[in-house]
């Protein structure tokens, strides 16, 4: 247990040695002077020495004095700097995602409850974009992107491969590939050409169904806009399984036939070069996590 001297006569000490003069700490303190004495003088008899050596208008530090003056002073700041800590709101973390718009209503989005009740203390900042975004310094501190790459300059890691289905409202549960003649076939268009693009021609050559020069009567700019036509029941669009996997699984849409193709790959990005902060790393974490990526160590 810890014998110590009273608060006040420490408190009394530090102020009339960092002011040189009893009536100057008396009036910080909000004391008299001869308040501020008697707690000296008490903090004297306590240790045995004298503190001060009192003279006319001022008090000079006796070497006893100048030991005990800055263990005290430094304590008293430790104490004020430590509380002003607690009084103010901690800054809090962000971690800004950019994906594509797509993945961002579809996937992500739905998720990010479950990020914040793991981690409450960081703020994610989503930014959905089917354009390429910087990453570090001012742009986002990682990125979901969709594709082969290569991605220059960046660490790209696979989160999961894609594939491609004909998928519709239930409305059209019971069609089969013979209906395909006449039934509302929706698309959207790709950003970038490339030869594994899923598109309506190449899931056509999959199922080994001649396409007889059909169509999409319903062309979106963006996949996130073709799937939510679909949803409305107003067609049939080749979809992405992963982005539409809860609302087959809760049956507001239904996948008619077979079969699937492949499509490219989501890629978890972020900048070469340096270890990402530990909000990013959680971030990366979770990620892997959700899309069933996340090695789990034992010790």
């Amino acid at each position: 247990m810890r014998r110590l001297p009273p608060l006040s006569a420490l408190r009394a000490f530090e102020a009339a040695a960092r002011h040189g003069s009893f009536k100057e700490a008396a009036s910080e303190l909000a004391v008299t002077p001869t308040a501020v004495s008697h707690q000296v003088r008490a903090l004297e008899e306590y240790s045995g020495m004298a503190l001060f050596d009192r003279q006319v208008r001022r008090v000079v530090l006796t070497d006893a004095g100048k030991a005990l003056y800055p263990v005290l002073r430094d304590g008293f700041n430790s104490f004020e700097m430590a509380l002003q800590r607690l009084s103010k709101p901690q800054a809090r973390e962000r971690v800004t995602i950019s994906t594509t718009s797509a993945f961002m209503a579809y996937w992500l989005a739905p998720r990010v409850a479950a990020f914040r009740a793991l981690h409450p203390k960081i703020d994610l900042e989503l930014h959905a974009s089917d354009r390429a975004v910087s990453l570090g310094g001012d742009g986002a501190d990682l990125a979901i992107r969709y594709g082969q790459g290569p991605y220059p300059g960046m660490v790209a890691e696979p989160l999961f491969a894609d594939r491609f289905a004909p998928v519709a409202s239930p409305d059209f549960a019971g069609a089969s590939v013979d209906d395909l003649g006449h039934l509302p076939l929706i698309d959207f268009q790709w950003r970038r050409q490339h030869p594994r693009n899923p598109t309506w021609e190449r899931w056509f050559a999959a199922a080994e169904l001649a396409p007889d020069g059909q169509r999409a009567q319903l062309c979106f700019s963006d996949e996130a806009h073709a799937i939510g036509a679909v949803l409305a029941g107003q067609g049939i669009a080749l979809l992405s399984l992963e982005l539409v996997a809860a609302e087959l699984a809760n049956g507001r849409l239904v996948q008619p036939f077979t079969p699937a193709i492949p499509g490219h790959t989501y890629h978890l990005v972020w900048s070469a070069g340096h270890l990402p902060a530990a909000p990013v790393m959680a971030a990366l974490d979770w990620l892997r996590e959700q899309a069933g990526t996340l090695v789990k160590t034992t010790s």
